[in-house]
């Protein structure tokens, strides 16, 4: 059976995980609403 405890005293987060965080924080995403009010925008033009 696996000691879970054991295990998270060994876990090492992945420097991958930390680059990633760190891009997705830093972009500028564009969600539902900013499609949705630029879709409606374009339809009272």
């Amino acid at each position: 059976m696996i000691d879970f405890d054991e295990e998270i005293k060994h876990f090492k987060p992945s420097l991958e995980i930390e680059e990633a965080e760190d891009a997705i924080v830093r972009s500028d995403l564009t969600d539902m609403t900013d499609i949705m009010m630029e879709l409606l925008k374009k339809a009272k033009e």
